[in-house]
């Protein structure tokens, strides 16, 4: 190998590895302390759960990450509430709101258009986060990746849900149910 070869060689070798190092490390260089609270805030509160397609069916997309839930949660006399988008997308989720509107809806239940939030949503105990928590959830929700997913609802009492229904009901009325269809359960 001639001298021209292994400078050459060694250039791209020297590309490569800075390629690399520059997509394995930026994005922890990227995330400041207040945005790496906020996500561990989010994942032990377990906002997923409801916030993402498909979590509270057992398989949630992860490539919609706190995109909206795809059911809804049925309380009884208020109608059926589907958890929205909580990413930054200005159309569909949270890119229109403050991060101060996020912290007083996520501590007051109270949306910046005055709408009070769907009882299912435990507002009342992050009203307990301190400040600085609040504001990291807030931070991180910003810093994440849009997802465009309008979710529908919320529907009345007497309307239809156009997506599936989570409720709660007594034990002696469950017991009175008929199976589900064969094609439910795959």
């Amino acid at each position: 190998m001639n001298a021209r070869s292994k400078c050459a060689t060694m250039t791209a070798l020297t590309g490569a590895v800075a390629i690399l190092l520059g997509v394995c490390i930026r994005p922890a260089l990227a995330e400041s302390p207040e945005v790496a609270r906020g996500r561990y805030l989010v994942t032990v509160i377990g906002c997923s759960d409801c916030h993402t397609p498909g979590g509270l069916l057992g398989r949630p997309d992860m490539t919609r990450f706190l995109g909206g839930s795809d059911v809804g949660f049925a309380i009884p006399g208020l109608g059926i509430f589907v958890a929205p988008n909580l990413t930054p997308d200005p159309a569909t989720g949270l890119g229109k709101w403050t991060e101060k509107e996020i912290v007083t809806a996520l501590t007051t239940g109270v949306r910046p258009g005055g709408r009070i939030l769907a009882p299912i949503m435990p507002w009342s105990s992050f009203a307990h986060l301190t400040p600085g928590d609040a504001m990291a959830i807030a931070a991180y929700l910003k810093s994440l990746p849009p997802v465009v997913h309008q979710v529908p609802g919320p529907f009345g009492p007497k309307q239809v849900a156009t997506v599936p229904v989570e409720a709660v009901i007594p034990g002696t009325l469950y017991a009175t149910l008929p199976p589900p269809p064969a094609s439910a359960s795959q």
